[in-house]
């Protein structure tokens, strides 16, 4: 099949390249002439586990191609994916400038019958819209279809060509038809493509992402539950986790979520409900305590150092909103940031990946190490913010070497308590004792 990807972001990219990794023709645009060369020429502009292999076996044999001529691309596609940003507004709601933009763009360049696709995370009733744009300037027939992204950063690759579900939101049985066909290879062990309306659609990405919000901040309340009453929330969570009704994912307590999606849901579907006059109380309260845990370490810290941290330093372990990703949208380690030179600390932080996106936000705000070790190079404390895998088993000899003092501050819980009590470190997690 032949098939346009209007954006060439996280949900662009990964999506053109996995369709044309099952033979389809894809040509993905994007506005930005210095990221459309870049990709030309072979170079990836995110990072993203697995994604650049695919990405220059496609390049390759011609099936991926990236251009700047919005008519261009679709001239010839049967299919049209709208992978374009849905910013949050002051007042939580989504920007639809850029997606209702390119369809009425649309319009004006459509010949013959296409399906459109709201690739987006986009609130209820988006379709609609996109319709109306396109049917302002074009007679014709096409179709508009919703089709909510379910890919987690780090893994994305895997989740796109081995999909638990694929969500359709279409009203047509023709645009059934054709992304039923387009799917098919995504799907032959068997997890359904469950086709809907399109309003269910748009509203299941808004309903899955909130609810997993909800679960990781529950956990992150059970965690203070625990520490006030002196309870392990390691033990907790694997006594509620093996229930099967609620399983053992997103039952890690933390130091909140970030990231491109789950803020941004939470608040659109808030604002949504508001929209309808309906008052979302526990999505509020889900803002409230995520925006509190991402900060939950800094009264530790301040406590631990007598109330003042002013000239102290502090390694910071971990930069981008969850391994694997160098997306540091909505961040804790942002968080922390600014709170710890606010106070009067100084900050060295390492990231395997997300370096060079801080230093563009924050600047020489903070100082950016080689490696994970040399950041320890007279710290008076380790701060961990994610969790990536290298920061699991690390060589706490070279630790202890570089830190000023036996001291760590764990926003992941990656160590063992026993382990570090035995080792003589000062160690404060989240939920569980401190180790002194």
């Amino acid at each position: 099949m032949k098939i346009a990807v209007v954006g060439t972001g996280y949900v662009g990219l990964v999506s053109g390249t996995c369709f044309a990794e099952t033979g389809n023709h894809v040509t993905c645009v994007d506005i930005d002439e210095n990221k459309v060369n870049s990709l030309r020429n072979g170079k990836i502009t995110i990072y993203e586990p697995g994604l650049e292999k695919l990405f220059e076996r496609n390049l390759k044999e011609g099936r991926l191609h990236f251009t700047t001529n919005l008519g261009e691309a679709i001239e010839e596609a049967q299919i049209i994916f709208l992978a374009l940003p849905t910013p949050p507004g002051e007042d939580g709601s989504a920007d639809l400038s850029y997606v209702l933009g390119v369809a009425n763009d649309l319009g004006n360049m459509m010949k013959e019958y296409k399906v459109i696709v709201d690739k987006s995370t986009v609130p209820v009733g988006t379709a609609e819209k996109v319709h109306a744009a396109i049917a302002a300037n074009y007679t014709g027939d096409f179709d508009v279809v919703s089709n909510p992204e379910f890919l987690r950063e780090g893994v994305a690759v895997e989740d796109f060509m081995k999909p638990d579900r694929v969500v359709v939101g279409c009203s047509s049985q023709r645009a059934e038809d054709i992304m039923g066909e387009l799917y098919a290879p995504f799907v032959r062990q068997g997890n359904p493509v469950i086709f809907m309306d399109e309003k269910s659609a748009e509203l299941t990405k808004y309903a899955a992402n909130s609810f997993l919000a909800t679960k990781i901040t529950f956990m992150n309340e059970i965690a203070r539950v625990c520490e006030l009453v002196g309870a392990d929330v390691d033990k907790v969570r694997k006594g509620i986790g093996t229930d099967t009704r609620i399983g053992n994912r997103f039952l890690f307590p933390g130091i909140g979520y970030g990231g491109s999606c789950f803020p941004k849901d939470v608040k659109a579907l808030v604002k949504s409900s508001a929209e309808v006059d309906y008052e979302f109380k526990i999505l509020n309260a889900v803002e409230e305590v995520n925006e509190s845990q991402k900060t939950y370490l800094i009264p530790k810290i301040k406590e631990h150092f007598g109330g003042d941290i002013s000239g102290k330093n502090f390694a910071l372990w971990g930069l981008a909103f969850k391994p694997n990703t160098d997306d540091i949208r909505e961040a804790p380690a942002l968080y922390l940031i600014d709170e710890l030179t606010a106070a009067g600390a100084s900050v060295n932080a390492f990231d395997p990946e997300a370096m060079s996106n801080v230093q563009g936000v924050v600047g020489d705000k903070i100082n950016y190490a080689g490696d994970m070790y040399s950041a320890l190079e007279n710290a008076d404390a380790l701060i961990i913010a994610t969790e990536w895998s290298e920061f699991r088993n690390p060589n706490f000899e070279r630790i202890t070497a570089g830190l000023n003092d036996k001291l760590i501050f764990d926003g992941r819980n990656l160590f063992s308590l026993d382990k570090l009590g035995a080792m003589g470190y000062t160690y404060y997690s989240i939920g569980r004792e401190t180790i002194k």
